[in-house]
């Protein structure tokens, strides 16, 4: 029997040890904290340079301003000084977060390896303080490889839920699809990715709450398009090759259309979407669609979810 628990306790932990291996994490979240720590109480412009040296100097890639050609020195560094500031209002939380972040990850990978066994190495993984910028995401700095990045301060903040385990599916997700997907600029692309994102969260935890499938920032995102199903759904078909910032922002960022459309609605009619096409598809078909599968997909199912004119 002895042998028997040794070999078990000896297979779980190999099991444990496998699931850390397939990522490379790099954890700056303590190097925020120490920046801070060390300089309170200075002129906040000292701390803004500490955090310049201390911090983006580690990931430049993510914090050089080169990502925002369109914003000054001066603002970009006022972006800095206001994250530094509102801090200590999120900092318990931003640590816990942090804390507890690859105890999450790991059974959320085991999990979704279980959904997609051809799921392998995830790559490098960054957990910072994005400066307000994300919860999680991907990022291309190099043309090449997407980098998944978390932001604990975003997490804290938006995330009052223990369980992060469709969020993490989500992002993994976004990871394992866009080597089969690519990607486009238009908003059939973010359509397909986002929705089929949080259908496949959805589909590997079937209690996950709408918080925690991400619907309910800025608002409840299914009670508004529930009650306007229609104009929803034909608002989407109608801009599906579009590019323009006012319709991607609309959709899947901050801005809005009307006051019946929230923002970020694109993701819940993305989810209806990848709904309608699981009726016919296993969720596994439906990740390995490449674009010339994928669209006619979509607008089948727009189409089926309502009459446009």
């Amino acid at each position: 029997m002895r042998r028997v628990l040794l070999a078990l306790a000896a297979l779980w932990l190999s099991a444990g040890a496998a699931s850390a291996q397939h990522y490379q994490l790099t954890d700056l979240t303590g190097a925020f904290t120490a920046a801070y720590d060390r300089t309170e109480g200075m002129a906040l412009a000292l701390r803004i340079k500490a955090f310049k040296t201390d911090v983006a100097e580690r990931f430049p890639e993510f914090y050089g301003r080169q990502r925002y050609p369109g914003m000054s020195q001066a603002d970009y560094d006022a972006r800095i000084g206001r994250a530094i500031e509102d801090f200590a209002a999120i900092r318990e939380r931003f640590s816990s977060k942090a804390s507890q972040f690859a105890s999450l990850l790991d059974p959320a990978y085991a999990s979704f390896v279980r959904a997609f066994p051809d799921m392998g190495d995830v790559g490098q993984i960054y957990l910072i303080h994005s400066l307000g910028e994300m919860d999680g995401g991907t990022r291309n700095f190099t043309g090449t490889n997407n980098v998944l990045i978390f932001g604990a301060d975003v997490m804290g903040r938006a995330h009052p839920y223990a369980d992060e385990e469709p969020f993490f599916h989500h992002e993994l997700f976004h990871v394992y699809h866009a080597r089969t997907f690519g990607g486009c600029q238009q908003v059939w692309c973010a359509l397909w990715s986002e929705g089929l994102a949080v259908y496949v969260a959805k589909s590997l935890n079937s209690d996950a709450t709408p918080d925690q499938l991400l619907l309910t920032v800025p608002e409840d995102i299914p009670a508004a398009v529930d009650a306007n199903l229609r104009e929803a759904v034909c608002t989407v078909r109608e801009r599906l090759d579009s590019s323009a910032p006012g319709d991607t922002g609309a959709l899947f960022s901050s801005q809005r259309l009307n006051e019946r459309l929230p923002p970020r609605f694109g993701y819940y009619v993305g989810y209806l979407v990848a709904r309608e096409a699981g009726r016919r598809h296993t969720t596994q078909e439906l990740a390995r669609m490449d674009q010339a599968s994928a669209r006619p997909v979509i607008e089948a199912s727009l189409a089926r979810l309502a009459r446009c004119a």
